[in-house]
């Protein structure tokens, strides 16, 4: 499993700074002004040999109230979540009465905690520690999240105790199943599907070596076919489960996501579709994930109920057009039996092979029948195409101008190949090579008789 790591640190230290350089990303919002993050906000990263999760937390400075106290709650459940807790301090300002308040709460809640001078860019690296030692948290690290100083090396040395966590034996068993990942919001239906996929009397959960909080994954066979079924929620006996938050977690939501080769997204049709469902949806097309979408509770809806569920994915899911979507009723078994050739259908289509031949062949019919726009007077060439990447199909197409082509004209070559090569049910990226003009360079080289005889005749032009 992904380890986990929480950012925690008083307002304006640079949580969101290092966050965005862990993630590579800009999903965080950075700004000078303090109190800024208040949600807690989680990313993948991989700086180093070990891929992570990481997430965000709004800055804690003792003796919140309103809506402030509740940032620091999001801020302590980060920390009973993490494997590691990165707490934060700035170097420039010192040793502050928040600090502490942030240090005694990573003491009391956070399993392994490291102290971050940031902000140190410019500084010698003992003298801006020297103080935090006092805080009591071990050696403080100085780092620049904004500069990228030294934060490799922090991270391999946060990662080092998690680079040889996979178990052999599970690893085997892994290799030879298709990995399913059951993801959505708490009472929509998860545990009662996995239990009609499994079957009752065959319900067998056993805790994931290396996790504390029972990611539990079930082997199974159906039709002589090996599969790992992973619930992001555990996978209980009715009379086990007593609260609702043992339903659902967002980091094993994420780990499961990280796992799965295929995804099935389950939704409610009576409470219809939420900002955290588009959200989570968002992080499987992220991460490339061959996705179906199971619309539960389907039985004893009106025909208006159901046109209006449907809407409401076509509105809502634009961006997830390519999956399959499968209605049905957990609780009465209605079409549960579909889930698992529709699985295999998108578990096939993200692992396609793609002949370099009919891909090209392909392009050029998209081209003719619908040719690339103008670009300064010139025309956009694509010129051929091979595949580069399976889980999800990754298509390579070389042209000139490529970088210039607009999104519309993408997702219309996306669609396109598609629909010939039948990839439903996976995500399909597009990544793009413009080749070296072979002429460019070559005005220079030309003699002077040449660069003459071109003046001429560019003047006999314009006349």
């Amino acid at each position: 499993m992904l380890p986990v790591i929480a950012l925690i640190g008083r307002p304006n230290v640079g949580k969101s700074t290092l966050f965005n350089r862990l993630t590579r990303s800009r999903d965080a919002i950075v700004a000078d002004y303090p109190g800024l993050t208040r949600d807690r906000q989680y990313g993948f990263g991989k700086l180093g040999p070990v891929p992570y999760l990481v997430i965000d937390t709004g800055g804690v400075a003792g003796g919140e109230e309103g809506i402030d106290e509740i940032t620091v709650d999001q801020s302590v459940r980060a920390l009973k979540e993490a494997d590691v807790a990165i707490v934060m301090v700035d170097g420039r300002e010192g040793v502050t009465a928040a600090d502490e308040h942030v240090v005694d709460l990573a003491r009391r809640y956070a399993a392994n905690s490291w102290l971050i001078v940031n902000k140190a860019e410019g500084l010698d690296q003992d003298i801006v520690s020297a103080e935090f030692h006092a805080l009591g948290l071990g050696a403080p690290v100085a780092i620049s999240a904004a500069h990228g100083d030294r934060v490799s090396a922090l991270m391999d040395a946060v990662l080092a105790d998690f680079a040889e966590q996979v178990d052999e034996d599970d690893a085997e068993d892994e290799k030879h199943a298709l990995r399913i990942a059951i993801i959505g919001r708490p009472n929509v239906g998860k545990s009662t599907l996995a239990n009609r996929l499994l079957g009752e009397d065959r319900l067998v959960v056993y805790d994931e070596p290396g996790t504390t909080r029972d990611s539990v994954a079930v082997p199974f066979d159906r039709n002589d076919r090996h599969y790992l079924l992973i619930d992001t929620a555990g996978i209980r006996r009715k009379g086990k489960v007593h609260e609702t938050v043992e339903k659902f977690s967002i980091i094993k939501a994420l780990q499961a996501i990280e796992r799965a080769q295929v995804v099935i997204a389950v939704m409610d049709a009576r409470e219809g579709i939420t900002e955290q469902d588009v959200s989570l949806l968002g992080l499987v097309l992220e991460r490339g994930r061959a996705l179906l979408i199971v619309t539960n509770k389907w039985d004893g809806l009106s025909a208006e109920d159901r046109k209006h569920v449907r809407d409401e994915l076509d509105r809502r899911l634009p961006f997830l057009d390519f999956a399959e979507r499968i209605t049905i009723s957990a609780l009465h078994g209605t079409a549960v039996g579909d889930l698992l050739p529709a699985v295999e259908r998108a578990y096939a289509a993200a692992t396609r092979d793609l002949s370099t031949t009919e891909l090209t062949r392909e392009l050029e019919a998209a081209v003719i029948a619908h040719p690339p726009p103008l670009v300064r007077g010139r025309r956009i060439r694509l010129r051929y195409a091979h595949q580069g990447g399976r889980n999800p199909p990754v298509i390579v197409i070389h042209g000139n101008q490529t970088e210039r082509l607009p999104e519309a004209y993408r997702r219309y070559l996306i669609n396109r190949f598609r629909k010939v090569f039948k990839l439903k049910g996976t995500p399909v990226r597009l990544s793009f090579k413009t080749s070296d003009n072979p002429f460019k360079g070559k005005r220079n080289k030309l003699t002077p008789r040449q660069q003459q005889r071109r003046r001429r005749m560019l003047k006999h032009v314009k006349k």
